[in-house]
């Protein structure tokens, strides 16, 4: 099976001489290079997201972006870049360790160490406390994380830092304490009788590093798509009510599924006073969800299940939780990318799997795994805007930066941030599911 930016080419090319393509992309622009939306932000003089899912997102003026990287890089076909980077590799041998995410680009995951989901990278690198260098091939979240759990001694690399994430962007540590200001006028900030606590803080791990340092502050936690059901117990067991940020979707299937009702699920908008909500449907909530969202997963829909299950009868439909509440509810089962990859191995029997996830991690399944039927339930291929912006050309950049003593693109989580993020993240880590 053709990789996503393999398939990508085609189509642009296919358009370009006026042919139909087969399958469509909500971006041709994504058949160009990354420095080419690099280039693009520094004349405009404005960051943004690039081509792909976040497209359409505004990103902050404070998100960071990444400088021009040498011709040699840029022009260099895929094979060489593909060469350059292996000889690195064995140059540099255990000093270094390479760490791609799911929704990498095959290009960039053939050549990772360990393959995973960002809190799995995260403690892959760990297990190799020797290396000088992680190269994490994802986005600036996970590079942040893997940073705070690391040692001193080694330096965390983003091969470009213009791969950040747009739904992490959509809560700021500004906009949250200021949102944390206005609920303590309401609840107050005293246990109760029973020693809950009016509202305790969950940051999902798509965040940045000050919003998990602000939960480890003020008694929250952090929580990944797998565990958290055991989080928000966790969280009721010690305070009344959940602030749950960045991604509103996460948090309400994960709520409903434990029997939160919906009405008392209000949706804080930061951009209006007390959210947009009366002080009475606050007082009455049990989860405080952060209108924040995923762009990857809004595209999938009913409408493409109903389609999947009609082309499919039989089909067994799984989505990510991060799909919005009706998908979800669709969909035969939700849960984390490891839940996806764990039923699809599981399956051991020819199965028909419609996946609502980031297109370069169903094209893999469906080249691992051929004796079953897997494809995307989005038919336009789109792929994560940022993760799409690691491109060989960088990873090979960093590398051979690496071999002739040079740390480009290190991501360095201040100090005092560190220490109250370390603290949500060893609470994550105690609430096994």
């Amino acid at each position: 099976m053709s990789s996503v930016n393999a398939t990508i080419q085609l189509i642009t090319r296919a358009e370009a001489e006026s042919s139909s393509a087969a399958q469509g992309t909500c971006s041709t622009d994504l058949a160009a290079g990354p420095w080419e939306y690099d280039a693009a932000e520094a004349a405009a003089g404005t960051p943004a997201y690039g081509p792909g899912a976040s497209s359409a997102d505004v990103a902050p003026a404070a998100t960071p972006r990444q400088a021009q990287i040498p011709a040699e890089y840029k022009q260099a076909p895929e094979a060489e870049l593909h060469e350059r980077i292996l000889a690195a590799k064995q140059t540099l041998g255990d000093r270094a360790v390479i760490l791609g995410h799911f929704y990498q680009r095959d290009e960039v995951v053939r050549h990772a160490d360990f393959i995973g989901d960002s809190f799995q990278l995260a403690n892959a690198a760990l297990t190799r406390p020797d290396a000088e260098a992680i190269i994490f091939c994802g986005v600036h979240f996970m590079a942040e994380t893997a940073d705070i759990l690391s040692t001193d001694a080694q330096a965390v690399i983003l091969p470009n830092l213009a791969a950040g994430c747009s739904m992490a962007d959509m809560a700021d540590i500004d906009s949250v304490q200021e949102c944390w200001e206005q609920l303590e006028e309401i609840y107050g900030s005293e246990a109760d009788s029973e020693g809950k606590v009016p509202v305790i803080p969950v940051t999902y791990m798509n965040s940045s590093a000050a919003l998990k340092a602000f939960c480890g502050e003020h008694g929250g936690i952090v929580c990944t798509s797998s565990n958290a059901a055991t989080v928000l117990e966790w969280a009721f067991e010690r305070g009344r009510r959940v602030l749950f940020f960045p991604d509103q979707h996460l948090g309400r299937n994960t709520a409903k599924a434990m029997g939160v009702p919906l009405e008392q699920m209000p949706l804080w908008n930061p951009r209006k006073e007390l959210g947009g909500n009366s002080e009475e449907a606050l007082e009455d909530a049990r989860v405080i969800l952060w209108q924040g969202f995923c762009s990857v997963h809004k595209r999938f829909t009913v409408a493409q299940i109903e389609k999947a299950r009609e082309d499919y009868p039989g089909v067994t439909v799984i989505v990510h939780p991060e799909c919005p509440m009706d998908v979800v509810d669709a969909a035969d089962s939700a849960g984390s990318t490891d839940h996806i990859r764990k039923a699809v191995a599981a399956a051991t029997e020819p199965t028909t799997f419609a996946i609502g996830t980031e297109i370069n991690m169903v094209n893999r399944l469906a080249a691992e795994y051929p004796q079953h039927t897997i494809f995307c339930l989005d038919p336009v291929i789109c792929p994560c805007s940022t993760m799409y912006r690691i491109h060989p050309a960088y990873l090979a950049w960093v590398l051979e930066e690496l071999v002739a003593g040079r740390v480009v693109n290190r991501i360095e989580v201040e100090p005092d941030v560190q220490q109250g993020a370390r603290v949500a993240l060893e609470r994550m880590l105690a609430a096994r599911p």
